[in-house]
């Protein structure tokens, strides 16, 4: 048999609430976004029994310790800054919480 289908669902833009309630196995969001900033996403996410269980990874330009602190509190798997972003190290992650190896 093969490996399991897994669903990421990829938040950019305002749209993806509606996407968030497709089934997805783990959400990159992104803090800074047109209409809702990914805080409020995040901690929205958690409060719903729907999402509570799925792991968010933050991905963002906000570097300080102190977005990294307030997204980490408020349920945030992992965080990345964009500008020093390795996708090796994103894909190790991903792969991590999907239950492999990365």
């Amino acid at each position: 048999m093969g490996e399991p289908t897994r669903r990421i669902l990829l938040a950019e833009d305002d749209r993806f609430l509606r996407k968030a309630a497709e089934t997805a196995d783990l959400i990159l969001l992104d803090l800074i976004m047109p209409k809702l900033q990914g805080f409020e996403v995040l901690r929205a996410l958690k409060a719903d029994a729907a999402t509570a269980a799925t792991p968010v990874i933050i991905l963002s330009n906000l570097g300080q310790d102190s977005d990294v602190k307030q997204a980490m509190e408020a349920g945030a798997a992992g965080y990345f800054v964009k500008a020093n972003l390795s996708l090796q190290a994103l894909v190790k992650q991903v792969g991590e919480m999907l239950g492999g190896t990365g």
